[in-house]
């Protein structure tokens, strides 16, 4: 059980409890689950804006001659087709065929790439790069210095817009500019968002973690603006279908399981490139598939699916009821011969076998 004293915390923590939130242990941070209220706060993100405090994410910055061959040899993902600017998803493949994480690659320059991992991860991820840099790439991990706000829905670019003369309209989807904002110089400003509703995240010291949190709001006062936690977070990202590490991948699943062979390029060399080729070229056993409730029930993380027969055929990596989409939704793996769309499947909920069928994601078209 993780205690309050053993917990990090993000720079904007006082802020968070001063606006009553409910504050969970996530990832080893002390960090903000809800505030309004999920249903609020998704609707918040969905149809107006909302700022997401995700300071608990890792920054690895890699430098040097050789740092974009460090990249290609650890990520699935083809970094030389990346030019500056320009963002890329990948995961790092293990050893066994399954992932150590998934993250951002971002190009800064030829020799320079920023490194984006998850909060629970951060330290085993830096293990895992340092042990395959043999050409002494330079390799600083920022992530304790650096805050990170993610301002998300179709309001956030007006809003935003008033504080930067960086040309936010300029910065399409996986891109990201590097410019002043709110009179701060050196802000990272990108647009990968986790929620499909738009919007930018700013990389900034920690330092001036209350002024940007401010000033934010400020601006973002006349469009309905609300603070969002980790809860809403999960739903948003759930109806877009997106993994989330340690939910639907993790060390055991492989990306072409989890239908992540887009970010799995085999023109290059990389970690473990053979048994994921033969994976591709043969086919797997267990695909990761979305799929809707038919029946009344809530689907949650480890239930298992079953067939009309009652056999175990998979299980749920994640669920909950869709506030958009007034329907239980959900991830998980099942037994490729059950992963076609309309397939029907069970959820067993408290030992009762619930209806639901397998549809295409995202799940909000």
């Amino acid at each position: 059980m993780e205690t309050s004293i053993e917990l990090k915390k993000v720079a904007l923590v006082n802020k968070h409890i001063s606006l009553n939130a409910k504050m969970v242990p996530f990832a080893g941070y002390l960090m903000p689950v809800s505030y309004s209220g999920l249903n609020d706060e998704h609707h918040a993100v969905r149809n107006a804006m909302g700022v997401f405090d995700v300071s608990h994410m890792g920054e690895f910055i890699l430098k040097g001659d050789n740092a974009m061959d460090l990249i290609q040899r650890v990520t699935s993902n083809d970094v030389s087709i990346l030019l500056d600017g320009k963002i890329q998803y990948s995961c790092f493949p293990n050893e066994n065929g399954g992932i150590v994480d998934d993250l951002l690659v971002y190009r800064i320059n030829e020799k320079a790439f920023m490194l984006v991992v998850n909060a629970s991860n951060i330290e085993k991820d830096w293990n895992w790069i340092t042990k395959f840099n043999t050409k002494n790439v330079e390799m600083h991990n920022i992530s304790d210095k650096t805050s990170l706000l993610a301002v998300q829905g179709p309001k956030a670019i007006l809003a935003l817009q008033k504080l930067t003369s960086v040309n936010l309209s300029d910065i399409p989807y996986y891109t990201f500019k590097k410019g002043i904002f709110n009179g701060i110089d050196n802000v990272v400003i990108s647009n990968t968002g986790y929620t499909g509703a738009g919007g930018f995240e700013l990389y900034f010291e920690n330092e001036v973690a209350d002024i940007m949190w401010n000033s934010i709001f400020d601006a973002g006062a006349e469009y309905g603006i609300k603070p969002i936690g980790l809860g809403a977070r999960d739903t948003l990202r759930l109806e877009m279908g997106f993994c989330l590490y340690g939910n639907d991948i993790d060390d055991n699943t492989s990306p072409i399981e989890a239908g992540l062979g887009w970010i799995t390029k085999f023109s290059k060399e990389f970690t473990n490139k053979s048994e994921l080729l033969l994976q591709k070229e043969n086919g797997v056993s267990k695909k990761l598939v979305g799929f809707e409730m038919i029946d009344r029930g809530i689907p949650r993380h480890d239930y298992q699916i079953a067939d009309a027969a009652g056999n175990i055929i998979g299980k749920v990596t994640s669920g909950s009821q869709s506030p958009t989409l007034n329907k239980a939704i959900g991830m998980g793996y099942v037994n490729t011969s059950f992963s076609k769309t309309d397939t029907e499947i069970f959820i067993l909920i408290r030992e009762k076998a619930i209806k639901a069928k397998v549809v295409k994601m995202p799940f909000l078209k």
